[in-house]
């Protein structure tokens, strides 16, 4: 068990790497298994690493640890990492006193998000092992006058956070790696029991230099996801040029390690289908290949018979297509996964289940600021800067965490005030009310509207104020003030915050940590106006995600395109194949062009593009697979996947392998769902009664 390994797209990951492991374990002692170590990419793998484990039966585990958690230790790096958020702070206060002298560099872009977006660029440095020096060897005499300003600030910005490389954790997982890379070799403490690294491509140079130094351990291996055993060597070589947005290019660098061998013996439920997208993937300048290889492929109808093609007109029809085929498996008990990268799509999709009363197992689950405490928070926070309109203050009282700690009115009196109060406003204004007309209004009613009313007025006496704070405020100060009106809200009438339902389930709670988390550090940030305060809000808030304790359906899962390696098993749904539903657009940089990030040494833009590729091919390579798009959306025609195109323009072109004969028979298996989907959505005519 020494050097690279791999499983090829398609297979169960988790089982195959536990199987091909127990394989190599079995004559040993049991207790041999506990001095195993595994480090995984993500705490998905990890989970599905145990859950395969605990099939197997009892046994000792092996220690399953994080890459990225790997550390030099205190005798190398002795201070504690300082957290993200007060990195991104102090990163802030120094964009700000930019924008200020500068405000050309910083137009169109919030504060919190160009440090966010900073504080990545830092990270991909810290990762990669590049330092100030590698930003001094920009040659910029060719570029516009932006990005020679640009570089100077980030010249100021890198000789600040890069000063002490023990502050931040990328930093230590590279220090960590090159620690191992340089010691290792020489026989210097190395580990004492066999390291696996499982299911990590190697996407960062700390992570991909780790793996390098695990495979050359004596007892090291390296176990790659999705690896396409179909490539001809040609074509390897010619990813060590370039070639950042082929699937298969992050393990381009690792195969200087030695050959790769199969972990295990299982294959694919097609192999002739991973042989077809193989050949379609490949890096656009040898798309000459297609020629040459193409009449080689095997009969395309048999390749892509467990494939299905639905093209929609528009995204809703897409959903309703996708819920009717999970409603389909849940009804027989078939294990099927929805892959997607577009949430919007997601929540249409789950929106469709729930006329079923069906709930699918979301992985990702729902994003902090779209939960009642994210949204009032939200909401409070955009009262900055705008005036209290009729509409804001509805929005506010009829959200549902609005006065359930008040032990005066309970929710449907307060609702009906809030209704009466509506007509009320619609018919006789103001159009922007304060205290005077509230307590008008709740003095020509009985004693519950006085009630209302009189609260209702003191908290308008707080709220309509902050519509004529238009200026940056200190952070801590307008963090404080934005608690405090949203535990107001929350409490009502002789209320109290604490008994209301603003923090106690699970979104409260997480809603809360971020808050306190943010309280902690805010010192550090810079004065923020009401819009940059918004953004940085919402950037905390968007970090997070709440599982909610509801129960799943068995057989339904929806996942996020990382995970696809992890499912081999059953039908697997690929959904939003349009450029900029997946992959996502490319967000731009507004530090680095393309050519300065190449002349510094860091990865192109199109690294993210490359991932995306090496989640399709795994996931397409599924036992079951079901393709989806929407011709159009919102605003105009959609354009296909790229990965989706070429594999179309592929089989288009090879007639003599019934490329065309297949390709239309993907769409027929697809309308069929299409015309069901619209069967199920036609309301019924005539109207019933």
């Amino acid at each position: 068990m020494r050097g690279l390994y791999a499983l090829p797209p398609g297979v169960d990951f988790a089982e195959c790497f536990v199987r091909g492991l127990m394989a190599r374990m079995a004559h040993r002692p049991p207790e041999d298994m506990a001095a195993v170590t595994i480090f995984v990419n993500a705490s998905p793998t990890r989970g599905a690493l145990t859950r395969a484990f605990d099939r197997v039966g009892p046994l000792i585990l092996p220690r399953i640890r994080s890459i990225t958690g790997i550390d030099p230790g205190p005798l190398v790096m002795p201070d504690p990492p300082v957290p993200p958020l007060a990195r991104r702070l102090q990163l802030g206060r120094l964009i700000d006193g930019l924008v200020r002298l500068r405000p050309d560099l910083g137009a169109g872009h919030a504060i919190p998000v160009l440090a966010q977006s900073l504080s990545q660029l830092m990270v991909e440095m810290q990762t990669e092992g590049r330092s100030l020096a590698d930003l001094e060897s920009i040659d910029t005499g060719d570029h516009a006058r932006h990005w020679q300003n640009a570089l100077a600030f980030l010249k100021i910005a890198a000789d600040f956070h890069l000063d002490d490389p023990s502050r931040d954790r990328p930093a230590r997982q590279r220090r960590a790696a090159e620690i191992a890379a340089d010691a290792w070799p020489r026989g210097l403490d190395q580990p004492p029991g066999p390291v696996i690294v499982a299911g990590s491509t190697g996407s960062h140079g700390a992570t991909r230099l780790f793996m390098q130094a695990v495979a050359a351990l004596p007892q090291g291996a390296v176990v790659l996801p999705g690896f396409d055993f179909h490539q001809p060597a040609q074509v390897w070589d010619g990813l060590d040029q370039g070639g950042d947005d082929h699937p298969q290019a992050r393990f381009a660098p690792l195969r200087a390690a030695g050959p790769v061998r199969l972990w295990t013996d299982d294959a694919p439920p097609s192999e002739a289908r991973n042989r077809v997208v193989s050949l379609a993937l490949r890096p656009a300048p040898v798309t000459d290949q297609w020629i040459a290889e193409g009449p080689d492929l095997p009969d395309l109808v048999e390749a892509t018979r467990a494939i299905t093609l639905i093209e929609a007109d528009q995204p809703g029809d897409e959903a309703e297509a996708i819920a009717l085929i999970m409603r389909e498996a849940a009804e027989h008990g078939r294990l099927m996964t929805l892959i997607a990268a577009d949430s919007g799509l997601i929540r249409r999709v789950t929106a469709a289940l729930d006329r079923w009363h069906i709930r699918p197992d979301d992985s990702a689950g729902r994003p902090l600021p779209l939960t009642a405490p994210g949204l009032l928070l939200r909401q409070v926070a955009g009262l900055w800067g705008q005036p209290l309109t009729i509409d804001r203050l509805l929005i506010l009282l009829k959200h549902p965490l609005t006065a359930t700690g008040s032990p005066l009115l309970g929710r449907n009196e307060m609702l009906r005030q809030t209704r009466e109060l509506e007509l009320h406003l619609r018919r006789n204004g103001p159009a922007f009310p304060d205290a005077d007309c509230l307590a008008e209004w709740g003095a020509k009613g009985d004693d519950q509207r006085r009630i209302w009313a009189d609260w209702l007025a003191a908290t308008l006496d707080r709220l309509t104020p902050l519509g004529r704070q238009r200026g940056p405020c200190p952070l801590p100060e307008r963090l404080d003030m934005l608690i405090r009106l949203t535990e107001a809200l929350a409490a009502g009438p002789g209320g109290d915050a604490a008994r209301s339902l603003l923090w106690q389930d699970k979104a409260g709670q997480m809603s809360r940590a971020v808050l306190d988390h943010l309280a902690e550090h805010a010192p550090l940030g810079p004065d923020l106006g009401p819009a940059d305060f918004c953004a940085l809000l919402v950037t905390e808030l968007q970090a997070k995600a709440v599982r909610e304790d509801v129960a799943d359906h068995p057989c339904l899962r929806i996942r996020g395109p990382r995970e696809a390696r992890l499912y081999g098993h059953g039908t697997v749904i690929l959904s939003g194949l349009n450029e900029g539903g997946w992959p996502q657009p490319l967000s731009p940089d507004p530090w680095l062009s393309r050519q300065m990030r190449a002349q510094a040494g860091l990865p192109l833009p199109e690294r993210q593009i490359g991932l995306a590729a090496h989640d399709f091919q795994q996931a397409i390579a599924a036992e079951r697979v079901i393709l989806t798009r929407a011709r159009r959306d919102a605003e105009a025609e959609t354009i296909p996947s790229r990965w989706l195109n070429r594999m179309l323009n592929l089989m288009g072109g090879l007639p003599d392998r019934d490329g065309p004969r297949a390709v239309a028979l993907m769409r027929d298996r697809g309308a069929r769902w299409l015309a069901m989907a619209q069967a199920v959505s036609r309301p019924p005519a005539p109207v019933p009664p």
